[in-house]
């Protein structure tokens, strides 16, 4: 009955200090309330004499009648909380993933393309209330995945991107070029970039400063992200007869520059990964960065609970009132 109860008045449980009052008042003067009259026998009123200690039943249910009013009072409710929230400002971010052979590279574990779609997935996770896009670019770039909510379908598109999906090359100014295209008719409050590459832009006809220039124009902020060991990595050298690729040990090459340059025109941030935990570091600190702002409002629905006392205290009542009219009635 009381399960997860709260009393909006509880002020009124020093009432209960009346009860010892009135138990200690009732001892004082029960025998005041009775007439004594002597008799040479009382044989005859054995029935009636147990009826008389029977008696204090009724200042028992008169005791629990009050005790009943004074919880009611008190006000007993259960609440019932609901929370709704309120996006009140947006963010769409697009990432451009790099997907050329040296993204193949093993000085991530297990390579430096699964390492990234891992962290990019938990980073997707963390965003539940951003609209999130997909760009995929190589030798050239396409949109795997325009800006949606639905996360599901981002993910399932991240989990798709594999190497050999386009011309091989690192065309950066492209990448970046086809995600300021994705976000130019964004009504967010907030357009970001997240670009990676572990290399230097060797292909593609859009020269990254122009794409750059571009993201400036939009007012879109990227975040760069140069993807490497610092030193030689185990990269794809050439094709074995199998089709597969054949490793080797080679420099790594990262136009950080570049990098720094973009990130710092459109008011981003360059970072540079150079193992898993440093990857992962770097999405954590892009995710606190770029806050969405989130209104809560809550709603207070309360159920009250104090009917059930006062029907108890009346039956308490009525009962002793009826034991007092009738079975207790000659010895009042």
């Amino acid at each position: 009955m009381f399960e997860n109860v709260e009393f909006a008045n509880p002020q009124f449980f020093w009432l209960l200090l009346l009860l010892p009052i009135a138990i200690l008042w009732y001892f004082i003067t029960r025998h005041k309330q009775v007439a004594s009259v002597k008799l040479s026998s009382t044989s005859a009123f054995n029935g009636a004499n147990y009826l008389a200690k029977l008696k204090p039943i009724l200042f028992i249910l008169r005791l629990l009648a009050l005790s009943m009013v004074i919880m009611a009072l008190a006000r007993p409710q259960t609440e019932d909380i609901s929370t709704r929230t309120k996006t009140t400002k947006g963010i769409d971010i697009v990432m451009a993933i790099d997907v050329s052979s040296s993204m193949l590279a093993r000085d991530l574990k297990p390579n430096r393309l699964s390492a990234l779609k891992e962290v990019a997935a938990e980073f997707i996770k963390k965003r539940p209330n951003d609209r999130i896009g997909l760009v995929a670019y190589a030798g050239e770039s396409y949109t795997k995945t325009p800006i949606t909510s639905d996360k599901s379908i981002v993910l399932s598109a991240l989990r798709e991107i594999t190497y050999g999906q386009l011309e091989d090359g690192t065309a950066i100014g492209m990448g970046l070029a086809t995600s300021v295209n994705r976000l130019k008719e964004s009504q967010a409050i907030s357009k970001v970039i997240i670009l990676l590459t572990d290399g230097v832009n060797n292909s593609g006809f859009i020269e990254p400063q122009t794409a750059a220039d571009l993201a400036v124009e939009y007012d879109i902020k990227t975040y760069t992200i140069g993807l490497g060991t610092n030193g030689n990595a185990l990269t794809p050298i050439a094709y074995k007869r199998d089709g597969s690729f054949q490793y080797g040990m080679r420099q790594v090459e990262i136009d950080e520059k570049l990098l720094e340059d973009i990130a710092n025109a459109t008011g981003g941030q360059y970072f540079r990964a150079t193992d898993n935990e440093k990857l992962e570091a770097i999405y954590d600190e892009i995710n606190k960065l770029e806050k969405t702002e989130i209104e809560e409002f809550k709603y207070y629905k309360y159920e009250e609970k104090f009917r059930s006392l006062v029907f108890l205290a009346g039956i308490f009542l009525l009962l002793e009132w009826l034991l007092r009219t009738t079975l207790f009635k000659s010895f009042i």
